[in-house]
């Protein structure tokens, strides 16, 4: 992954406007936090091949960076967004990682379902 270029992370959700996608969201803070600290709350998310169409896609901010996703019934948002790469398989994969470099989130889109 390579940090991110919102110029071109835009022109990328735009080609990708209109198009079926399946989404992967995902969050954070590490599962085994509480373990460490008891009075930690410990959350997350956890979204994987929720087919959608958005009518409009933008990225914002000085990095880390914010994504919105406007659909036809709503909306998806993601923020604290540092890193992204397009894979082999032209998945548009986004990633926020913490100053350790931990993973604390992960925005992905593809045109074909992720593996289960």
């Amino acid at each position: 992954m390579k940090p991110i270029d919102p110029s071109f992370a835009q022109e990328t959700l735009s080609k990708l406007k209109g198009k079926k996608l399946y989404i992967h969201l995902e969050t954070t803070n590490g599962a085994y936090a509480s373990h460490h600290d008891q009075a930690f709350l410990s959350a997350g998310t956890f979204v994987r091949n929720v087919p959608l169409t958005y009518i409009n896609g933008g990225i914002k901010g000085d990095g880390p960076y914010r994504i919105g996703l406007e659909t036809e019934y709503g909306y998806l948002y993601a923020e604290g967004l540092t890193d992204w790469t397009i894979d082999e398989e032209n998945r548009v994969l986004f990633a926020g990682h913490n100053h350790e470099g931990k993973l604390a989130i992960a925005f992905q889109l593809s045109e074909t379902p992720f593996p289960k």
